[in-house]
C-alpha cells in the first residue's frame, strides 16, 4: 500500500504525518503502521504516527500512535504540527479553530506571516490533578504533590498531574546527572501508574525559567514533549516554584516552550513546528 505522508516537528519531536482527508487506511492497520514506520532502519524514523482527520465535534481531529503501536490520548508538540498542516494545507481557512484528540478538544491559534504558520498557540485546557482521575495508585486525593516515591534504590518526590496524558514530575538539582535512561522506563511502567506515564525530570532554574527531561510513555526519550512542558509547570506552580498566570519558559532538549497556567484554570502552550519532509510510504501487505 503506498501511503501519503508529512514528517514534522515541534521542537524535535517527530512524528509522520497522515492527511485522513484525502486518504484512508483500516483501523487494523493503524498500531503496525506506527511500528512499521517509526523503525529508524527499515521505515522512516519517528516518534510515532499522527492522524490528521475529519472530526464531529470540532474542525479537525487527530489520533496519535506511538513507535511502540499503542495510541497516545493527546501530544501538544502533535497538535501544533496538525494545525500548521491543516491552515497550510487548506483544511482550516480561519486562525482560530479546534482540535480534537482522544483526551479533548483544544482551542488553536496560528501565528501566520506571507501564509506559513509562524507560530502556535494551544489553550490545552485545565490540568487533571485527582489522583484516580490521572490514574494512579493509592488512595484517593485532590492532588499529588511531592509525595515520596522510592524507585529501587532512589528514594524520589512525585507530582502527578494528567494533561488528558498522565505525567510523573520528579524536581531536582540538575538534569544533567539525571538517570533518565536507567529511571524512565522503570517507572513509565510502575504499578502505581496502571496506564503507564510520562516520567519528566525538571530543574529550576529561576522564577520564570525550566529545565526539562522527558521519557515518554510508548516512546522512549524524544527532544520535546508538549503535555510534559504543561504538566511541568503545573508541578511547578504546586509545589510554589513558580507562579500562576505567568509566561514560564521551558528549556526542552529540541528548543524552548512558552507554558501558563492561567488564574481561570487553563495552560497555555506557545511555540513552532516545521514540516521535515514530505513523501509516499510503501506499506508492507502484511501490516
Amino acid at each position: 500500500m503506498e501511503i501519503p505522508f508529512t514528517k514534522m516537528h515541534g521542537l524535535g519531536n517527530n512524528y509522520i504525518y497522515i492527511d485522513l482527508f484525502k486518504f484512508t487506511i483500516a483501523e487494523e492497520q493503524l498500531s503496525g503502521l506506527a511500528k512499521s514506520v517509526s523503525d529508524v532502519y527499515t521505515g522512516i524514523g519517528s516518534d510515532g504516527v499522527i492522524l490528521i482527520q475529519p472530526s464531529d465535534a470540532a474542525d479537525v481531529g487527530m489520533r496519535i500512535f506511538n513507535k511502540d503501536g499503542s495510541e497516545g490520548q493527546s501530544c501538544g508538540n502533535g497538535l501544533r504540527c496538525v494545525a500548521k498542516y491543516a491552515y497550510e494545507n487548506g483544511i482550516i481557512q480561519r486562525e482560530k479553530f479546534q482540535i480534537e484528540t482522544r483526551a479533548n478538544t483544544v482551542k488553536a491559534e496560528v501565528n501566520v506571516e506571507a501564509g506559513l504558520v509562524q507560530e502556535v498557540t494551544i489553550n490545552m485546557g485545565e490540568p487533571i490533578l485527582r489522583r484516580q482521575a490521572i490514574p494512579m495508585m493509592g488512595e484517593d486525593a485532590p492532588q499529588v504533590v511531592a509525595e515520596p516515591f522510592t524507585v529501587g534504590d532512589e528514594k524520589l518526590d512525585v507530582t502527578a498531574v494528567s494533561m488528558g496524558n498522565p505525567h510523573a514530575v520528579f524536581f531536582v538539582n540538575s538534569i544533567d546527572t539525571t538517570p533518565l535512561y536507567e529511571l524512565g522506563p522503570v517507572i513509565e511502567k510502575d504499578q502505581r501508574f496502571p496506564d503507564g506515564v510520562n516520567v519528566e525530570f525538571i530543574e529550576v532554574i529561576s522564577p520564570r525559567e525550566l529545565n526539562f527531561q522527558v521519557w515518554e510513555r510508548g516512546s522512549g526519550v524524544t527532544q520535546a514533549c508538549g503535555t510534559g512542558a504543561c504538566a511541568s509547570v503545573v508541578a511547578a506552580v504546586l509545589n510554589g516554584s513558580v507562579q500562576r498566570n505567568e509566561d514560564i519558559t521551558v528549556h526542552l532538549a529540541g528548543g524552548d516552550l512558552i507554558i501558563k497556567w492561567d488564574d481561570k484554570g487553563s495552560v497555555w502552550m506557545t511555540g513552532g513546528a516545521d514540516v521535515i519532509a514530505t513523501g509516499t510510504y510503501f506499506l508492507a501487505d502484511n501490516i
